[in-house]
Order: C-alpha cells, then structure tokens, then sequence
C-alpha cells in the first residue's frame, strides 16, 4: 500500500470519527436529560468510555459497553434523548417486553444495544436512596415513576418486561429545573436488579425510558 493510499485511508477515517462526535454534540445541545444516579446505561458508557472509547480494553472490563459503543456510538453522545412522543402515557403499548431500555426501539433504533442482557456495571445503593434525573433543557415533569425488577428476576440471563418490575415510587409534577429527585424505597430485594424510569416531561408529550442497574446491599 502506497504512502499517499494510507494516509487517504488515514483521512476518511479521522472525517467519519468527527462527524460522529459532530452530530452528537449538536444533538446533545439541543437535547434533555437522563438518570444521573443510579446512572443510566448509556450515560454510565459515556461517562466512563467517553474520552476513551476507542480503548481495546473496554471489551473485557465493560462488555455490554462495548457492544453498545460498538452499534452506535450516537447512543452514549446523545446520552439524553431516550425519549417517544405522543405515547398518550400508555406506555406499555408503547414500548414492548424486551425493548424497555431503548424506549421499544426509539430514534430509529439508535438506543437498542441498551435491552441487550447481560452484566451491566450496576451502582451499589441500600435498600432506600434517592434518584437524581438530570434535565439539561429544564423541560419539567408531569410525573417520575420508578420501577424495580422484583426479587428472583435474574438481569444477567433475563430481557427486562413489565411483568418483571414492581411500581415503587410515582411523583407528583416537578417544576423545570436543572435536577430532580426521588425516594426510592426497594422494600427487601437484595442483590443485582434494573430500576426503571420513566420521566413524563412537562413540555410536551415526551416521556423518557430509562434503565439503571444496582446492587442493593
């Protein structure tokens, strides 16, 4: 291979890298929001593989990272716009059994590495804590309603549904803010669960669908 060959090559590589990066950042600036703790799958990819995803290392320290970053990278950039519109708040005809965590394959699919099952890096929490749901454009919420998987479900072999999660906690109307919070109380389940939100924001029929994985200790 030529010298002026590799470095074409060389170049049209680097231009596909930024223009990924590109339409994430103009993406993100106009965009909304996602848990913050217990993090969010894809914002936990970001947060930790962000500066660092092209690392040979993320496949066997963060496997279910990899295979997100590596099915589309624009999942972790656009870390905040897991959203639908117009569900109507019917949301389990909206999103089906085993497509939860990417909101039944919203954005054209953008987010369906987020249902793939397996060991997600889980946030160690005790049994009652408070969620923190980061709003960047301070749309508001109608209501936060959080699930948990309930005790027996197995998230390393299992794809998540609505049978497998109990509702713990539903707020009233939050105000439009940088940050909203929740207590979450996860009676007696020990050990690895998927908590799920789902942030209705105020401004327009918009909910948001968002997995996070804990341990309770």
């Amino acid at each position: 291979m030529s010298v002026r060959t590799t470095l074409r090559r060389a170049a049209v590589i680097a231009a596909s890298a930024a223009a990924v990066l590109t339409t994430g950042l103009v993406e993100s600036a106009s965009a909304h929001g996602s848990v913050s703790d217990p993090i969010s799958r894809n914002y936990g990819c970001l947060q930790r593989w962000g500066s660092d995803h092209l690392n040979p290392n993320m496949a066997a320290t963060d496997p279910m990272c990899a295979q997100a970053w590596k099915a589309d990278p624009n999942a972790m950039w656009n870390w905040n716009g897991l959203y639908r519109e117009n569900v109507g708040g019917n949301h389990q005809a909206a999103v089906p059994d085993g497509q939860l965590c990417s909101g039944g394959r919203t954005q054209g699919g953008r987010y369906a590495a987020m249902d793939a099952v397996g060991a997600w890096v889980a946030t160690t929490k005790p049994r009652q804590f408070t969620l923190n749901l980061r709003d960047e454009a301070q749309h508001g919420a109608d209501y936060l309603r959080i699930y948990i998987t309930r005790q027996g479900f197995n998230p390393l072999t299992q794809p998540l549904t609505w049978g497998s999660l109990e509702l713990v906690t539903s707020t009233a109307r939050i105000a439009p803010g940088p940050n909203y919070t929740a207590q979450v109380n996860a009676g007696n389940r020990t050990g690895r669960h998927v908590l799920f939100t789902i942030w209705q924001a105020s401004h327009l029929d918009q909910p948001y669908y968002i997995c996070s994985d804990v341990i309770f200790s």
